[in-house]
């Protein structure tokens, strides 16, 4: 039985053809990352994780993309609303899986602007992942 998706979601071969484009990002910097890539749903799509990446970066990069998608932000752009005083703050004990609030994780969205999925990359600096994810997404 074949299952029809609607032309807006994130095929693995692309998921794939986005991993490769962050790894060959993260080459730049020298350093290995974890790269997740996830649905609408928050479901994972697919994971890398270069040989020597910490194995936090896996945890890391599919908490940024869950947190990206789930608000349709990227994850740098929040870190100021979960601030104590902040309107958002204390959001995270609110569900049932974690959430993080530093730069690495961006939304995917189509060309009307619906949030597809979200990628999310851990390995480097914050702004270092958030570079490897935007790369990541370019490539979609």
């Amino acid at each position: 039985m074949s299952v029809q998706f609607s032309p807006t979601f994130i095929a693995l071969a692309k998921a794939e053809q986005a991993i490769a484009a962050a790894k060959a990002k993260g080459d730049e910097f020298g350093l290995p990352f974890a790269i997740s890539i996830l649905d609408a749903g928050a479901h994972l799509i697919a994971l890398s994780r270069q040989d020597g990446a910490a194995l936090a970066a896996i945890e890391t990069s599919q908490t940024k993309a869950r947190t990206s998608v789930l608000f349709g932000q990227a994850t740098k752009d929040l870190a100021a609303v979960v601030q104590p005083g902040a309107p958002l703050f204390g959001i995270e004990s609110a569900t049932r899986d974690p959430l993080a609030f530093v730069a690495g994780g961006i939304p995917v969205r189509d060309a009307k602007g619906v949030v597809v999925g979200a990628i999310g990359v851990g390995g480097g600096s914050p702004d270092q992942d958030h570079e490897v994810a935007e790369a990541a997404r370019a490539a979609l």
